[in-house]
This record gives C-alpha cells, sequence and structure tokens, in this order.
C-alpha cells in the first residue's frame, strides 16, 4: 500500500528480510531554481567589479610591465620572475612582518576599544548615549582621507595640539618629529587606524546586547552576579559569533590600510622604514614604474588576506555548529 508523509507522495520500499512493513522512499523532485536564480545578478556584479581587475592583475603580474609598456610598447611575459624576485627579496619579509604586526596590533585595539565603548552606550543615560553615539557616527563618517589630515596637524612638529600640550606640562617635544621615527610614526597611524575602526565594532556590538533578555540580566544579578561575571557568563556568549565577524572583517580592512600610510608618509614619515604592502606595492607601480612587480606584490597581499578570512571564517562556522 502507499502511504504519505508530509503531504508527500512516496513509494513503497522493497519487503524486510523479516517480513514486515516495506519502508516508505520519498519520491524524486527536481531542485526549486528560483533561490540560485536570485543570485545571479550579484555574482555577475561581483564578477565584472572584482573579477575582471583580478584577472588583469594576475596577467600583469606574469609580465615585465614598466614605462615603455605605457606608451605602447608590448609587454613581455616573464612567467613567475616577478613572484621570485618579491620571495627572494628580504624587503619582503620584513614588510610583510611589518604589516601583520600592524594589523593585528589595530584588530586588538579597535576590538577591545569597540567593546569598551558598546558596555559603555549600554550603561549611560538616554542623553549621554545621544551624545556619545552621534560622536561615534561623525567620527565614522569622517572620509579616510579628511580624518588623516586632521590627525597629522594634531602631531604636527610646529603647530600641533600634541606637542604644545606635552611642553606644557614639563615635557621637551618642543618642535618634536612624530614622523620621522619608524616606532612614533606607527603609533600614531595605530591611532588613527583604531580611531576610525571603534564606532562600526561599537555599534554592532551594542546592537547584539540590546537583544539580550533583560530578565536573564536581572536574574543573573539577583543570583549574586557581578558585573564581570554578567558580562562573561551573559553578555560574551551572546555577542560571541558577531564579534567573531567583526574581527574577521576588522582583519580584512586593517591588513589592507593605505590611505593613512600613505598620507603620513607624504607628510613627513620615511617610505621604506614604513612601507606596509598596500603603500609599497603602490610605489613599486607608479613610482617605480614596476607594474608587474607591483601587479604581484599586490596579489600576495590579496592572497594573505583570503587565507585570513577562510580561516576566521571556519572558526565562525564551528561556532554556530556548537
Amino acid at each position: 500500500m502507499t502511504t504519505v508523509l508530509s503531504e508527500e507522495r512516496t513509494v513503497p520500499g522493497p519487503p524486510s528480510a523479516s517480513g514486515g512493513t516495506p519502508s516508505p522512499r520519498r519520491s524524486w523532485r527536481p531542485p526549486h531554481l528560483l533561490p540560485y536564480a536570485l543570485t545571479v545578478p550579484a555574482l555577475v556584479a561581483i564578477g565584472a567589479g572584482l573579477g575582471y581587475p583580478l584577472y588583469r592583475l594576475g596577467i600583469m603580474s606574469t609580465q615585465d610591465y614598466g614605462l615603455r609598456q605605457q606608451f605602447g610598447a608590448p609587454p613581455e611575459y616573464i612567467g613567475f620572475d616577478n613572484f621570485t624576485d618579491i620571495l627572494g627579496d628580504t624587503y619582503f619579509w620584513e614588510v610583510l612582518r611589518r604589516s601583520l604586526v600592524f594589523c593585528l596590533l589595530a584588530v586588538a585595539l579597535t576590538m577591545v576599544g569597540g567593546c569598551g565603548v558598546a558596555v559603555l552606550l549600554g550603561r549611560l543615560g538616554r542623553v549621554m548615549r545621544t551624545a556619545l553615539s552621534v560622536s561615534l557616527l561623525l567620527a565614522w563618517a569622517t572620509p579616510a582621507l579628511t580624518a588623516t589630515v586632521v590627525w597629522q596637524w594634531i602631531f604636527d612638529t610646529r603647530f600641533g595640539i600634541v606637542n604644545w600640550a606635552l611642553t606644557k606640562l614639563g615635557f621637551d617635544y618642543e618642535g618634536h618629529s612624530w614622523l620621522a621615527e619608524p616606532l612614533s610614526f606607527f603609533t600614531v597611524a595605530l591611532l588613527i587606524v583604531v580611531w576610525m575602526g571603534i564606532p562600526f565594532v561599537a555599534f554592532t556590538l551594542y546592537a547584539a546586547m540590546t537583544q539580550i533578555s533583560g530578565e536573564v540580566m536581572e536574574a543573573a544579578a539577583i543570583d549574586g552576579a557581578g558585573p564581570w561575571a554578567r558580562f562573561r557568563d551573559v553578555t560574551w556568549p551572546a555577542i560571541k559569533p558577531i564579534f567573531v565577524v567583526l574581527v574577521a572583517l576588522s582583519t580584512m580592512w586593517d591588513l589592507r590600510v593605505f590611505t593613512q600610510i600613505f598620507v603620513l608618509q607624504e607628510a613627513g614619515g620615511i617610505s621604506t622604514e614604513t612601507n606596509l604592502l598596500g603603500t609599497w606595492a603602490y610605489r613599486e607601480a607608479v613610482t617605480g614604474n614596476h607594474f608587474g612587480k607591483g601587479a604581484a606584490i599586490a596579489l600576495v597581499m590579496v592572497s594573505i588576506t583570503l587565507l585570513l578570512t577562510v580561516f576566521h571564517l571556519r572558526q565562525m562556522f564551528r561556532q554556530e555548529e556548537i
């Protein structure tokens, strides 16, 4: 006989060895193609906006493409020589180490600062929360170039307010150049990057915290849990999946940082001592007219970004499975 399961027609299976009722089998139905069809416009847009530039970048990285090629000379195919030159150059490993350390510090400080601001937003009153939110929105909406120029003037050698304030406090900082030394240069750059990254993290984590039931927090307080215990045992498990996604996004953004470093270099930094992967690729391609080598550096940066992204996504999916 034929049975019906979940309103789907089934066909009887082969009789069992014990002679009992055969187990029903669901009839095959073709997959619904509408969800896949709806993704086609997005895939086409991504392919046109991202796929073709990456394709051209890959082609250029295998060519000797310099100043002559800009005036019509055909490029010479050299295979993987550009990559060989890069990987065999000690300066590449120095810039890579510098870029990874800068990215790690920027992500760590941004996440800690953003999480702290999100907790603060939840504890402030309505008026102060609104004022802080407006301040964060203004910082977030400021273009990277504009923000970097403003911070450059704040740390300016002659007219910067930082040198003036430190001198008034009794420190010998009159005429001090913050961009001349690599350590102080990256301190300023790190401050700018973290300052611009905190608002997004803070707003996202605060939105996640508002979804936690007030009854749960009240019950934890009644049980004797202090502020830190409530954050550790109630708030953190709820926002952890969002936190992992934010770490992945911040890693991608901070590894590709360009504007802040480039503007500070033009304002007085020594490029050879402060280059990150993005600025080094630009200077090799545009300033040095080695477009093939610059493309190879850019591809290496893209590859590292993809590897880190895949790692973070795997961690996120594991958290969802748990």
